[in-house]
Formats: C-alpha cells, sequence, structure tokens
C-alpha cells in the first residue's frame, strides 16, 4: 500500500505534494495546528509528510494513532479526497507554502495548517478591519456596525467579520452597501452556511467579489468549540479589531484578547453605560482600547505605509488625487417640519420606541394622524427606521 501511495505522488508536482502534504495532516485525528507545525519542522518540508516512516513520523512529535493514521495511508487518501470536493465546489486551498496565503498569519501562534477559501483569495493579503460584537445588539449597536463598516470599506479597508447574527452580520452588510469588500470567517466548512438565515447574505459575498474563509474541511457542521477557535484568524488576518456592544464574557472579548496577544490594534465604540452590552467595549477603553466614533478614529491610527496605500488607491480609481469619500451624513439636509422635529426629538438611537408609547408622549402636541404623516417622511428621508412590531429608532 505504501508503494503504490509512493507510485501515485511521483505523478505530482512541487506544489501539489506539498498541498497534500498539509491537508493530510490538517485531516489526521489528534493533529491540531501547533502539532502540525511542529511536525512541519522536524521533517522538514511538507512533501516528507506522506513519504516518512513511522518511526519518522512519531519523532515528528506525532502521537502514535496520528503517525499510524499518515503511514498506513488514510491521511494521503482523506486529502484527495477533499480535494476533489474543494474542486467541485470551485473553491481554493491555501497552505503557508501558498504565495496567496495571509502573511499576517503565519505571525500567529498557531495559524491554520490550511484555508478553504470560497471567493477572492487577494482579499486575505489586503489591510482590513475586524468587527465583531454581540449577537443581539441595540439599535445604536448594530446602526454604529453597519455605519463604521460602510465608511471604512468606502476608503478601501477590506471588513472582516464572522457573519453570525447581530453585530458581524450588520458589519458585512455595511461593507456591501459601500460597494466594497468583506471577509467572513466561518466556524464551519464553507460549503454550511450558519446561521441560515444568512443565505441570501453568503451569496452576495460571493457574487460581490468578496470571501468566505474557514480552517474546517468541506461538509463541518457548527459544533459550538469551532467559534471561539476560529477567532483567532479573525484578528490574525486583520491590522486592527473594531469591538461594537460585547457581554462580560463574550467570544467579542476573547477576539479582543488575542488582538491584543497578536500586536494588533483594538477599537471600541462606547456604549450605554445601563446596557449590559456596553461592558465589553467600555471596559476595553478603560484598559487602552482607542475610543471609536467615526471612521476617523481607525483612520488616523492606521499604520501611515498602509494609508498612503489606500490613499493612493483612492485616488487612482476616482482619478482626481484630492478627492476623498463623502462621510456619510448622519441626516437629510432638508430641514425638518415642526411635527416631523417633534416626533424625530422624541426617538433615540440605542433604544427603539414603540408606535403607542410615541403617541401617548406626543397626544398634547399632535395627533395620531400629524405622527403617522411625521414619521412617513422621516423614514422616507433615511433618519427613521422602523423595526418589527411598530418600533422606532434614529437611523444612522
Amino acid at each position: 500500500m505504501k508503494s503504490s501511495s509512493e507510485a501515485e505522488q511521483s505523478t505530482l508536482n512541487q506544489a501539489e505534494k506539498t498541498q497534500l502534504g498539509w491537508l493530510a495532516l490538517a485531516l489526521t485525528p489528534g493533529m491540531g495546528p501547533t502539532r502540525i507545525w511542529r511536525a512541519m519542522e522536524r521533517l522538514g518540508s511538507a512533501e516528507k509528510v506522506l513519504e516518512a516512516t513511522l518511526t519518522e513520523l512519531e519523532c515528528a512529535g506525532m502521537p502514535a494513532s496520528s503517525a499510524q493514521f499518515v503511514f498506513d495511508g488514510r491521511a494521503r487518501t482523506a486529502a484527495v479526497e477533499e480535494m476533489k470536493h474543494v474542486n467541485e465546489a470551485g473553491a481554493t486551498l491555501l497552505t503557508p507554502d501558498n504565495e496567496a496565503y495571509p502573511e499576517q498569519l503565519k505571525q500567529i501562534y498557531d495559524p491554520p495548517a490550511v484555508l478553504w477559501v470560497r471567493g477572492n483569495v487577494e482579499l486575505l493579503r489586503r489591510p482590513g478591519i475586524a468587527v465583531v460584537g454581540t449577537r443581539q445588539p441595540s439599535p445604536y449597536g448594530a446602526g454604529m456596525a453597519e455605519l463604521l463598516s460602510r465608511e471604512l470599506a468606502q476608503r478601501r479597508l477590506v471588513i472582516l467579520s464572522g457573519m453570525a447574527r447581530g453585530v458581524d452580520t450588520a458589519a458585512h452588510k455595511g461593507a456591501l452597501e459601500a460597494g466594497g469588500k468583506t471577509v467572513a470567517v466561518w466556524g464551519t466548512g464553507i460549503d454550511v452556511i450558519y446561521p441560515k438565515e444568512n443565505k441570501r447574505l453568503a451569496e452576495q459575498i460571493i457574487e460581490t467579489g468578496s470571501t468566505i474563509v474557514s480552517e474546517y474541511p468541506m461538509g463541518t457542521f457548527p459544533a459550538p468549540q469551532n467559534f471561539p477557535i476560529r477567532n483567532r484568524i479573525l484578528s490574525g488576518i486583520s491590522i486592527g479589531v473594531l469591538v461594537i456592544e460585547a457581554a462580560e464574557y463574550s467570544g467579542t472579548r476573547i477576539t479582543a484578547r488575542l488582538a491584543n496577544d497578536q500586536g494588533r490594534d483594538v477599537y471600541a465604540v462606547p456604549g450605554n453605560v445601563t446596557n449590559k452590552n456596553a461592558w465589553g467595549p467600555n471596559t476595553l477603553i478603560k484598559q487602552g482600547a482607542k475610543l471609536t466614533a467615526t471612521w476617523e478614529d481607525v483612520w488616523e491610527d492606521l499604520p501611515s505605509q498602509i494609508r498612503q496605500q489606500l490613499e493612493d488607491e483612492l485616488a487612482a480609481t476616482r482619478g482626481d488625487e484630492s478627492k476623498t469619500p463623502e462621510t456619510a451624513s448622519l441626516f437629510n439636509d432638508q430641514p425638518l417640519t415642526e411635527h416631523e422635529q417633534k416626533v424625530f426629538n422624541r426617538l433615540r438611537h440605542d433604544e427603539a420606541t414603540q408606535l403607542d408609547e410615541l403617541i401617548e408622549h406626543l397626544e398634547p402636541e399632535l395627533g395620531s394622524p400629524e405622527i403617522f404623516a411625521a414619521l412617513f417622511e422621516l423614514e422616507l428621508s433615511g433618519r427613521v427606521r422602523q423595526l418589527p412590531g411598530k418600533n422606532y429608532v434614529r437611523a444612522f
């Protein structure tokens, strides 16, 4: 069996042998990223993985059962089968020897041995900001995630997030609305959409030339332990992490800690102290994260060479070096009518107001038809957003 594998392997070119070696170890039970990198260092190269003796594999630090799995050919068989599935899906495999593998990711403690990628692999090497936060944001948190992602994406920063419910989803949507690029780092296989309601968002990410990436093989379903583990990739690919609403004990705090450990900048949007999800960003600010209220707070903190690169790209795209994207306005330029102003003053960014409550508060000044008309005009102008249940918030 061993000699047959060697005969088959002789038909592969150098790059294919290297990829097969990394993939075989990634699919071997008992071999996490740290053990894989240690084994690679001791064996000398990835292509030697499938040629090594059982003794050499065990001497490379592999558990006995893992070494046997590689030696008897099961790892190679699994790798060949996985490559077939990847090709059928029109996806790409990236290993550390590949030029498209993100250089920043190689610098972290335990880089993934293999990345499964759908979409534009080049985005993984572009400057990007990870936007992370709670799955249950307030209207304010969701609005800030979308607004800041939109404005940073307009300036050619890639927006990275995990495509979870809440802040992650708002971040991806903001980037796409700006015509920018986004990278979704999944805790499942790249063919397993989670959560299922984000199916259309996943399709839009691919359709618009953006990227989905995972360190998990095709068909991997959403196991809870996968998501904290994938957070190191999210922060590792980024040049900084922006936190928007997170509870005291959350995956977002893990991502922020990983960013600090990896030497990445941490930004945080301050929150209402009465909101439990403000605990995370407010605490991070006290610990040294940069308080972030506008896109400029992130932009001015970027390394000068990255900022210059992005500014040059913007100038080339627009054909005018002096022209930069306009900052998205929080309000329409048209002045409000007296009725609209009264209704608008009763609404908040960070908390929804129910229609009945609004009518009750304004009843001495405005009748129901006038309130309905004012809300309609405020929605049309983009100043107000209606949420389910006839709840209203100020828009961003």
